[in-house]
């Protein structure tokens, strides 16, 4: 990887595709600023002032005319020189700009590349770096606001905490060892590190439970609706939806793949998945239609079965659900079968008419408390499935370390165990990271952010 002083200066778009009143082209790198002059073929304006410039192509003819802005390292996003100019948002016009900023010596930018560095630069860690994404793919109004608290660094600062609890514990385990006589070791490790491993795995739990909700407000919880055919699986996508996602008829096997529609209710944004319905069959469409559905469960954060009064579901398609999926029990067409509509203490059911709308309601305010409820816009913080994984593991580390503890099976073990968990948390916000990671999380940004 490059050092700071040698990477390239990079030029891109950074707005979007087709046309609009303002388009942007951004450069950064070593050379930004002289290839703004040779753009502009004027001195450049002050630091952060800006100033009305003509672009012009190889010949000195104008391309367009905007505003410049220029930002001195290490007070840009990247933490290196970088230029903006603001013009016209025709797509030719910024096309040939960015052409030309190729043909002076810059390189296109690839998707994520400003983002990246800087995070190399240290102007963010890889968690902020992230929230960026988030926040501009927030699909609500509390998902945008939890990914600026993501990038303002409030998840990081929990993850820092963390981090400096472990290196602390680390330190006073070298310390006990080196400078305690062996027989007080023992008796130092159960009162200091033991009390301190218990409350650092109570508040890793604690962040990890926060960080579930964050990352369904983030990526969307995904909610799959299964059950027989015929039972109204698809009116209820379209009911949430309201619009005909699914093709209705009274024919039983209508739907053959898995369909899904993204919406938000409450303020939690959502994936409904409506299935093929569950039942065995010959048919070969059918079935792995069937099959897909029970995959598309293995995967879900909470899985709605429906039935009717007529056709409740069978007890032997309940036990072969995902064991370690939530699941929720609808019973539709109480409008036909004359059931009460809500929430039926008694048998765990919700009554509802996806034809009527009767029940709907309620099933929704009991679908968001399954969810855990949307987090207050205070609190709440965006995080990734990546950082849901660091977290686990490093929470099962920490556990390992009690063990070892309890086990008193060496105090080297144990200080491996605590190193183990300090670098797991150090890869959330890439205190501890890999070229490969950071090429996965970068290219999935836009070009030119």
């Amino acid at each position: 990887m490059d050092a700071p002083g040698e990477r390239e200066t990079i030029a891109a778009i950074a707005t979007p595709l087709g046309r609009g009143a303002i388009g942007i082209v951004r450069i950064s790198g070593s050379n930004a600023f002289s290839l703004a002059e040779q753009l502009t073929g004027r001195e450049l304006p002050e630091n952060r002032l800006a100033s009305i410039r003509y672009c012009l192509d190889g010949n000195g003819e104008i391309l367009d005319q905007g505003l410049l802005i220029c930002f001195k390292k290490p007070n840009s996003f990247t933490g290196e020189d970088v230029v903006e100019f603001q013009g016209h948002g025709g797509p030719v016009l910024l096309k040939l700009i960015w052409q030309r900023l190729l043909a002076l010596g810059a390189r296109p930018a690839r998707p994520g590349e400003f983002s990246e560095r800087a995070f190399l630069n240290g102007r963010l860690d890889l968690a902020q770096a992230e929230a960026i994404a988030d926040l501009i793919d927030a699909g609500s109004r509390q998902a945008a606001a939890g990914a600026m608290r993501s990038l303002r660094g409030e998840f990081s600062s929990r993850i820092e905490y963390l981090r400096q609890q472990l290196l602390a514990l680390r330190a006073s385990l070298e310390a006990m060892i080196d400078f305690s006589d062996e027989d007080d070791v023992s008796d130092l490790l159960d009162t200091q590190i033991g009390d301190t491993l218990r409350v650092l795995s109570f508040e890793l739990n604690e962040l990890l439970l926060q960080a579930e909700q964050g990352r369904k407000l983030s990526q969307g919880a995904v909610v799959v609706i299964s059950g027989a055919p015929n039972v109204g699986k698809s009116t209820l996508l379209n009911r949430l939806a309201q619009e005909d996602v699914a093709i209705v008829t009274p024919v039983a096997g209508t739907t053959r793949d898995v369909l899904h529609t993204d919406l938000e209710l409450n303020g939690i944004p959502l994936r409904i998945v409506d299935t093929a319905g569950l039942r065995e069959t010959i048919d070969p469409i059918e079935k792995e239609g069937v099959a897909r559905a029970r995959k598309t469960m293995q995967t879900a954060d909470l899985i709605v079965v429906m039935d009717t009064a007529k056709e409740q579901a069978d007890v032997g398609v309940l036990k072969q659900l995902p064991a370690h999926i939530p699941v929720m029990r609808l019973r539709n067409k109480i409008d036909l079968s004359g059931d009460k509509a809500g929430y039926q203490q008694a048998n765990d059911i919700i009554g509802i008419s996806a034809l009527t709308r009767a029940g709907i309601d309620d099933f929704i305010e009991v679908l968001v408390r399954k969810l855990g409820g949307a987090q207050p816009m205070e609190t709440a913080f965006t995080a990734r499935a990546r950082h849901i994984h660091a977290l686990k593991q490093t929470n099962e580390i920490v556990e390992g370390a009690r063990q070892v503890l309890n086990n008193q099976a060496g105090v080297e073990l144990l200080a491996e165990e605590l190193r183990r968990a300090h670098d797991c948390l150090g890869e959330i916000t890439g205190h501890v990271t890999a070229d490969q990671l950071l090429g996965e999380i970068f290219s999935s940004f836009c070009i030119g952010k």
